[in-house]
């Protein structure tokens, strides 16, 4: 490996690991405010019970119903790590007013590593967040993933800005060059596998699809 590409995937690689890391703060936090909620609501359903307010005490309870069908962050895709990565990425994405919507079945083992995944998914969703953020109109993200036989298949779409132009056989980023190079090394582990990615980018909206053996 050539001196300049090794020192520009050590950058990468630390940068990731600081990403990481943010995304697991940025978790911890939420799971601290929804313990610190939780006390609060308990705390004002006994004061109520305790005052014969039954009624309000249901009330108060239905309320807190909605809104838990809303809260849950945890993505359950059926791969435990899978699961981590994405419920990691859904939070920053809704820290920047970005709706999701996934649908995501898949096996528990695979033959891409958790480190392959991660890079995978892990940098189309990165993408994906940077894209939505610089949406004129509305935000979101929306994912489907699923096995089709032994091949895990992906496709995402997004909001986006403008059309983006691909340079060097991939679409540019107003990030550092480092967030290209992630993206480049997505798309190598699938091609490495015998799968393969695509992207497209359209005025408003953005897409990505792959297709790889993941399964014997």
């Amino acid at each position: 490996m050539r001196k300049k590409t090794f020192i520009k995937l050590a950058k990468y690689q630390a940068e990731q690991s600081r990403v990481h890391l943010e995304e697991v703060r940025s978790i911890h936090s939420e799971m601290r405010g929804y313990k610190h909620d939780f006390h609060h609501h308990l705390q004002t359903l006994k004061g109520q019970l305790e005052a014969g307010e039954t009624e309000r005490a249901l009330e108060y309870i239905d309320s807190l119903d909605g809104a838990l069908m809303n809260v849950d962050t945890l993505i359950k895709t059926g791969n435990v790590s899978l699961d981590a990565i994405m419920s990691a990425k859904i939070s920053q994405a809704k820290s920047e007013n970005i709706s999701i919507n996934i649908k995501a079945t898949v096996p528990e083992e695979l033959d891409i590593t958790d480190v392959e995944l991660s890079i995978i998914v892990g940098n189309l969703l990165e993408n994906a967040v940077e894209a939505a953020k610089n949406s004129l109109g509305e935000r979101f993200i929306r994912i489907y993933m699923a096995m089709k036989g032994n091949m895990l298949y992906f496709s995402m779409l997004n909001s986006s800005g403008k059309k983006q132009i691909k340079s060097s056989g991939i679409f540019s980023s107003k990030k550092d060059g480092l967030h290209g190079f992630g993206l480049r090394r997505a798309e190598s582990i699938i091609k490495d596998h015998g799968g393969w990615l695509k992207y497209n980018s359209e005025e408003g909206a953005f897409t990505s699809e792959f297709l790889v053996p993941a399964i014997k």
